[in-house]
């Protein structure tokens, strides 16, 4: 098939609805995204087992989790899939790169969300236009708020300060290109849903509850557990 109007999309037989209530959820995606060291992987993963303890189903997509394997490197492909397709299909850190690297995270996190689950996401996602579009994807799978931007505001000193992986050290070197904060531009959201100060003395757990809050103001979670 080579034109795209020959691919026809199929209706599931279970909607949303019926998954959601059989898991006493709704389904949203929380997109978290900040500088790298600013906290989002630690704050989601803090938050996914206090929705776990709340008898939520969830699912964590990571950044550097998926660089693995959906969104691998050449260099991880070449190995078993030969140079040519990891030239075509891996995903550095250049823009157009990073841009594919989101896309594809928006796609799965969007069928996630469908399928009525609680879906975390911790990525730098460092492009305004990028992470539009994938509010937009999800929620033309589903409706308006079903995408929930957290914007870990921690200033680029403190993740400098931190620099958990050292790549910081390596970007001020010049021994990596392309890294946000330092060779390239981090555009904040503009109205994230919610705003989290990581630059302030507050544990992960802290950040978390914020988040647990927000999510039964906005009718995700109930208090006594994770029915909708």
């Amino acid at each position: 098939m080579a034109n795209s109007s020959d691919i026809v999309w199929h209706d599931a037989s279970v909607q949303r609805a019926a998954r959601e209530e059989r898991l006493g959820q709704r389904g949203v995606v929380i997109w978290f995204t900040g500088l790298s060291g600013c906290g989002k992987s630690t704050v989601a993963n803090e938050l996914d087992q206090l929705l776990n303890t709340l008898g939520c189903t969830t699912i964590l997509l990571d950044g550097d989790n998926l660089r693995h394997g959906l969104c691998a490197p050449p260099d991880r492909l070449a190995k078993e899939h030969g140079e040519d397709f990891a030239s075509r299909f891996g995903l550095g850190f250049a823009e157009m790169d990073r841009e594919e690297n989101i896309r594809r995270v928006g796609e799965v996190s969007s069928l996630f969300c469908t399928a009525g689950l609680i879906t975390l996401t911790a990525f730098v996602s460092p492009y305004r236009r990028d992470r539009d579009r994938v509010r937009a994807v999800v929620e033309s799978n589903g409706e308006k708020g079903d995408f929930i931007e957290v914007f870990m505001d921690t200033p680029l000193e403190v993740c400098e300060q931190r620099d958990p992986k050292g790549l910081y050290k390596k970007a001020r070197s010049g021994e990596i290109k392309h890294f946000t904060g330092i060779s390239d531009p981090y555009e904040p959201p503009e109205s994230p849903e919610l705003r989290l100060d990581g630059g302030r003395n507050a544990t992960p757990m802290d950040l978390a509850e914020e988040v647990i809050a927000s999510l039964r103001g906005r009718g995700v979670i109930r208090s006594t557990g994770g029915e909708s």
